[in-house]
């Protein structure tokens, strides 16, 4: 039913928390005392994401499709944010943000809904926010990008960067010097790299990796740079440069080195079937992380890394999607994969906060019509 909305009032979106179980879940990965105030610090440029699905394809030049389904969420470096604080990180972000409906839109719904600290974020007066219109349609999609130069350069932060147990980074961008500073302090460094559109694949990225603790490429990103033939023969080519390589393969898994402990794991992807891609390498990393600073093994971060991007690829609703605990403890009680497979994912269950009950709340986007469920 629609809930109706008093004449001459302008309706109020909903910003419960989706993740009520965050806070529990974060203080058992805190058992052993809570240390920095951060778990986790980013920076980056948030967009806003649209994202129109159930089209048959592209309208023809001077036609229209009408659809029922659209989406709307906090889209870029918001994508990894979002899943990082679901898993209960204390997630902390330096953003610009415009001072438009966008804008505002974005800011409330990272601080309020999703409990990112946005201290060192900032609303630029003039600026209009970014945005991505993604058109979905059969297995393919289209998109446009608005976006205008940020105002100042996204990795200065006007000031020292905080204290956290860990810091995110592009590799396709110079390591900040806030990064380095941070890792002389102690936080571990995780570096990722988006897609070289040039085709270039440029070798100074690779010299990068000697500020990085944990890079995690995908694979076609890995072989590019290294030029190897396999995902393999990159994950062996980069372990020589960095201290944990983690190559994601979509559906067919991750495979990771740790060249510290020698550790080596090959793990296969969470056999659900997948809606919507989108994303699922920033849930994947954000499990990464949570698995790292909890201190699992290295084949424990890969599946439950791998867990939490399946889980995500089941939704069509971008950063909105990422997975919370009730969801995690929820699909372990669903009897959907056999049980000699589940058994693989016991490692999770000290970590579920009593509060993830059997009922699963999800975020909201504005996505409506009979291409659900999101």
């Amino acid at each position: 039913m629609t809930q109706q909305t008093a004449t001459g009032r302008a309706p109020e979106p909903s910003l419960a928390d989706p993740c009520a179980e965050r806070e529990p879940a974060g203080r058992r990965l805190r058992a052993g005392g809570d240390g920095p105030g951060l778990d986790v610090f980013l920076s980056g440029q948030v967009f806003m994401d649209m994202i129109f699905t159930g089209l048959p394809g592209l309208p023809p030049p001077g036609t229209e499709i009408v659809t029922d389904g659209l989406g709307s969420a906090p889209g870029g470096v918001a994508n990894i944010a979002v899943a990082m604080s679901r898993l209960g990180l204390r997630v902390g972000l330096a953003a610009p943000f415009g001072d438009d409906m966008f804008g505002a839109y974005l800011w409330r719904t990272l601080a309020e809904q999703e409990g990112v600290d946005l201290a060192l974020s900032r609303r630029v007066r003039g600026w209009s926010t970014p945005v991505t219109v993604s058109m979905a349609y059969d297995s393919d999609r289209a998109m446009v990008t608005f976006v205008k130069p940020a105002p100042s350069p996204l990795d200065d932060l006007g000031g020292p960067p905080p204290a956290a147990r860990a810091c995110f980074v592009d590799v396709d961008r110079p390591v900040p010097p806030w990064a380095a500073a941070m890792r002389a302090r102690g936080s571990l460094v995780f570096g990722d790299l988006g897609w070289d559109q040039t085709g270039a694949w440029p070798a100074e990225v690779l010299d990068r990796l000697a500020h990085v603790d944990v890079f995690l490429p995908n694979a076609a990103e890995a072989m590019a740079y290294t030029r190897a033939g396999t995902p393999a023969e990159a994950a062996e080519a980069l372990a020589g440069r960095v201290p944990v390589v983690v190559v994601k393969r979509g559906g067919d898994g991750a495979i990771a080195i740790d060249s510290r402990t020698g550790e080596r794991a090959e793990v296969g992807a969470l056999p659900v079937e997948a809606l919507d891609p989108t994303g699922a390498g920033d849930v994947f990393a954000a499990g990464f992380v949570f698995g790292t600073l909890a201190g699992l093994p290295l084949a424990e971060r890969l599946r439950f890394a791998n867990l939490c991007a399946g889980l995500s690829v089941r939704h069509r609703s971008g950063s909105l999607g990422s997975p919370c605990w009730g969801e995690i403890a929820a699909f372990g009680e669903s009897a959907e994969l056999p049980e000699e497979v589940l058994a693989e994912y016991a490692f999770v269950i000290p970590f579920i906060p009593d509060a993830a009950g059997d009922s699963v709340v999800r975020a909201e986007p504005t996505l409506r019509g009979r291409h659900q469920p999101y």
